[in-house]
């Protein structure tokens, strides 16, 4: 009899952990369709991409609503980042977990560095490295000592930048490349370039203020990411003399180190809504940073536009 209850148990036990190991297995399989990954930091960034939509399904992963559904004719899943390289890291990371990605979009705002542009211009870099990988250098009599490490760029006070170090897909378990910049998909660039001319920016928002200036885009030069906040016109002035940087954010670099390493191809489009602590008074983004987020949506949906529809 006792053998018979035992039996019993066991056999329910072992039911309930298949089934169990089911339904765990099921939450994890990717959506068969392919799509274009949208990607924004924060809901004024996805706003107006969301709102364009044709929303068909909504998956909730690791707390991040995936919107899928079709944007411009393509196929496509939409989420935020959050804030920060740490969680647009962990977001792209597991987006590309669970669906099958043939691209990845990142739409957003961002301080301008570039002296020669402007609040409400979109800018496109060519390329993205994370410049808060530093050395914090010992204050000496004679000056900052990096120690043993020489320094990939010039340094600002005790801050010596450095190359970051990935993973390699292809290398060897664990071998290390370092690499500081992330190229962008060269046919993605080309399509920015080619609708670059035709979009209409807007320069007002809806209280009324305007620009001074019609904002422009601007494909191409280079972008760069860390996890501070910059509204310093010295430290602006670094990073432009240092990385020739068009514009500085949170999230890009990171996204574009998850793509580099799954090989998925990437391009990012940001908006300048204020420059970094280099304007005349206090930082523009509370004012015009809706519509810098808007105006890099309008380039975005013009971009799907462009391209061919698989």
């Amino acid at each position: 009899m006792l053998q018979t209850i035992y039996r019993v148990v066991v056999a329910l036990v072992c039911i309930a952990w298949i089934t169990g190991c089911s339904t765990v297995q099921q939450a994890v399989v990717p959506a068969a369709t392919p799509r274009l990954a949208i990607i924004s930091a924060f809901d004024a960034e996805l706003d107006k991409l969301r709102a364009a939509t044709e929303i068909s399904e909504t998956r909730v992963i690791n707390g991040r609503s995936h919107y899928l559904g079709k944007l411009a004719g393509h196929d496509v899943v939409l989420l935020l980042s959050g804030f920060s390289m740490v969680n647009a890291t962990m977001t792209t990371q597991a987006l590309l977990d669970r669906f099958p990605v043939r691209g990845i979009v990142f739409s957003g705002i961002a301080g301008g560095v570039n002296p020669g542009l402007r609040v409400g211009d979109v800018t496109v870099p060519a390329q993205w490295g994370n410049y808060h990988e530093q050395t914090f250098a010992r204050e000496t009599p004679s000056g900052w000592d990096p120690g043993h490490f020489s320094g990939d760029f010039p340094n600002y006070g005790m801050m010596f930048p450095r190359a970051s170090s990935v993973i390699v897909p292809d290398a060897a378990p664990d071998k290390l490349e370092r690499r500081f910049w992330f190229a962008v998909d060269t046919k993605a660039l080309v399509t920015a370039q080619q609708v670059a001319g035709k979009v209409r920016l807007n320069r007002c928002i809806a209280q009324g203020e305007c620009l001074e200036h019609e904002p422009r885009v601007v494909v191409g030069g280079n972008g760069v990411s860390g996890p501070t906040f910059v509204d310093n016109s010295a430290y602006r002035s670094w990073v432009w003399d240092t990385f020739k940087a068009d514009a500085l954010d949170m999230e890009t670099a990171a996204v574009a180190m998850v793509a580099y390493v799954n090989k998925v191809p990437y391009i990012a489009f940001r908006s300048l809504s204020d420059l970094a602590g280099g304007g005349p008074g206090k930082n523009e983004e509370k004012i015009f940073g809706r519509l810098a987020a808007d105006n890099s949506a309008t380039v975005v949906i013009e971009y799907l536009k462009a391209l061919p529809v698989r």
